[in-house]
């Protein structure tokens, strides 16, 4: 049993070897450097900052980064498979992909929701708010929602970004994926105004925006005051038995 969970690359562990490291780091820059390269042939962009805390001296950093480095490096490759995907129009199988990736990075979240915010923000929260919606814009293209219902069904499927976003910040006080949601939204509100000016899904998606927005304000602000809850430092490494509060700390 024992050498089974040392074999898992998904197995939470206390600290990691040399070799163990070592793996994570070739692995996760390979990786994303797969995911980057064609990323940037097809304009979508990456962010890598979380990588370089694999190459920390402080172990903690690099325990907190190495732990989730097998969800991230799965994560990379699904967004390599729905990038090629999405490119040669074949959006069923995107989908799944995307389906599929979801259920990782949801696992992701559950497991490792106490990350520092240099973990949380760029491999947790910011990767599972772009999958849900990406989840969305590949169903809508999927469908090819050009027909009156599936027009009606997008304008009540997209009402379900705010419902993800406040029960992150409701379930975990997790202000960092509302945020990210309240961009994401705010660019679909842009690019479906683009598209048709008189149409209900910009504005539902402007609303969707502003709420999530205000709503994270409300979370946020009294957390970095100190006034109800203190905003979890920067680095810092939380125990197991504080899984349910992702980003802030007790009173």
């Amino acid at each position: 049993m024992a050498n089974a969970q040392a074999l898992n690359p998904f197995a939470r562990k206390e600290s990691h070897s040399q070799q163990s490291l070592l793996a994570y780091k070739i692995l996760t820059i390979a990786s994303w450097l797969l995911v980057l390269a064609v990323s940037i042939s097809c304009s979508v962009s990456g962010s890598g900052r979380y990588i370089w805390h694999l190459f920390s001296t402080n172990s903690e950093w690099s325990t907190a980064a190495g732990n989730v480095g097998s969800h991230f490096i799965l994560n990379n490759l699904f967004q390599f498979a729905f990038v090629l995907l999405w490119v040669h129009s074949r959006f069923w199988i995107a989908e799944l992909i995307l389906i599929l990736n979801f259920f990782n990075l949801t696992a992701l979240y559950l497991r490792y929701s106490t990350t520092p915010r240099f973990v949380h923000i760029p491999v947790v929260s910011g990767p599972l708010a772009w999958t849900f919606v990406a989840i969305l814009w590949d169903g809508a293209a999927m469908v090819g929602a050009h027909h009156l219902a599936a027009r009606i069904l997008a304008n009540v499927v997209v009402w379900s970004i705010l419902v993800f976003g406040l029960l992150f910040l409701v379930a975990f006080k997790d202000y960092t994926i509302s945020f990210e949601l309240t961009i994401l939204s705010a660019a679909l509100a842009v690019h479906q105004l683009g598209i048709k000016v008189i149409a209900f899904q910009w504005i539902f998606a402007f609303v969707i925006m502003s709420v999530l927005f205000l709503a994270t304000l409300a979370i946020a602000i009294p957390g970095a005051l100190g006034k109800e809850t203190n905003v979890r430092r920067e680095g810092d490494v939380v125990s197991q038995d504080r899984e349910r509060q992702p980003l802030l700390d007790d009173p």
